[in-house]
């Protein structure tokens, strides 16, 4: 087997990775290559998948153009029309070479993967039916049959790309999309969404190095700097306000190995955090900050740590917020400058996630909202609705077997 991941995004490069590994172990000998259409593909380059084709530093939109259209100039000025050529014409030539392709993202792979003249397989992570509804209703009301041409977040010429005779397997991420494109000639498996797999703890946190009996709050700045700088100045302007009246709760600042450690301690401490020089059990760089009674941890790659072992989130992101809702966690949001985490993203987020998601406008709101939820005793309700929205774990080995079945 001769595969190659197309994704357009961060968050699409890991699921992608998800599916390929699995491939990997199903299928020691497949030849299994990825062309990251958005940045270089860290994502790949971890995992060992090699990169294919022509890559390059993501664009100065970070691939948000849908949220900040004025962006789109800067990134044609910095080559994205060139790029764009050469990943099509990198596509040609795998396809020539008797590959396939696996899209992950949105209609620019599928739209890569249809011309490449290929067979494909398409796992879609960017719509929804939930952004339309928040249940089947439009199924048993519809009234004309031309309505189905339009009742559906995917649009005719999404559609037609999935029902295309080379399109083998398409993927949609929750169980609500899944059902309404089986309304057409499209085959869809409802397989569940492989953001929710390989999440377990790493050890990375151990539970007893946090403050007995207390509260534990989740904080996700995002990934990208500067944006991620900025979201995190909103969020300490959110929390320092529960440490100054005395709450004693325990807040675990989960970022991106991008950012700096040192630069996100330095805004925590001119918020008034003090360094917190005891000792710590927890063997990678990290800091401690203390204000009132309450305590601040920030480390890189403890995502999953935090996960686990958090009664909610505060987040301005987008694969790690769908990650905690999917888990069962409350979440609270609240919009930045962008180009990504805006009030628009944060709204369609809403939509997408449903009562798991509880969003403010500004940090002044955000103290009350967290006593609130902490006081609040509905951890099945967001267990249900996170099963719901993201499905039951495992999805990437189920989506791989189907993969090979399919295009092998």
């Amino acid at each position: 087997m001769k595969l190659l991941a197309l994704s357009n995004g961060h968050g699409e490069d890991e699921v992608a990775v998800r599916v390929v590994r699995q491939l990997q172990q199903l299928c020691p000998d497949a030849y299994l290559q990825a062309l990251p259409i958005v940045g270089e593909g860290r994502a790949y380059q971890q995992a060992g998948i090699p990169i294919y084709g022509s890559v390059r530093a993501a664009m100065p939109s970070g691939g948000f153009i849908y949220m900040d259209q004025q962006r789109v100039l800067q990134d044609l000025k910095s080559g994205l029309l060139s790029l764009t050529w050469s990943q099509f014409k990198d596509c040609r030539r795998w396809a020539a070479e008797g590959g396939t392709i696996l899209a992950v993202g949105d209609i620019v792979p599928l739209l890569f993967a249809w011309f490449s003249g290929a067979p494909y397989a398409f796992i879609g992570t960017a719509k929804s039916e939930y952004y339309l509804r928040q249940d089947d209703t439009a199924l048993k009301t519809r009234r004309w049959p031309w309505q189905r041409w339009l009742d559906c977040d995917y649009l005719p010429w999404e559609r037609a790309l999935m029902q295309h005779r080379r399109c083998k397997a398409v993927f949609p991420r929750d169980r609500l999309t899944a059902q309404f494109l089986k309304q057409w000639p499209i085959p869809v498996f409802d397989l569940g969404n492989p953001m929710l797999d390989d999440l377990e703890p790493t050890g990375i946190i151990p539970p007893h190095a946090l403050p007995d009996h207390r509260a534990t709050i989740l904080l996700l700045p995002g990934s990208r700097p500067p944006e991620a700088y900025a979201n995190w100045q909103l969020i300490l302007d959110g929390i320092t306000p529960l440490a100054l009246q005395g709450e004693k709760l325990v807040f675990i600042g989960a970022i991106a190995p991008q950012l700096s450690l040192d630069q996100l301690q330095q805004f925590a401490t001119a918020s008034g955090w003090q360094h917190n020089t005891n000792p710590s059990e927890i063997k990678v760089p990290h800091v401690w900050l203390t204000l009132g009674q309450s305590h601040l941890l920030v480390l890189p790659k403890a995502f999953s740590d935090g996960l686990h072992l958090a009664d909610l989130a505060i987040a301005m992101a987008g694969t790690a917020t769908e990650q905690c809702v999917g888990f069962g966690k409350p979440v609270i949001t609240l919009p930045g400058q962008g180009p990504q985490f805006i009030w628009a993203f944060a709204e369609a987020q809403t939509r997408l996630l449903g009562s798991s998601i509880h969003l403010i406008e500004n940090p002044a709101d955000l103290a009350v909202k967290v006593l609130a939820l902490l006081q609040e005793d509905q951890q099945p309700f967001y267990r249900e609705n996170g099963h719901q929205r993201m499905g039951e774990p495992g999805a990437s080995i189920r989506i791989a077997q189907q993969i090979l079945f399919a295009l092998r």
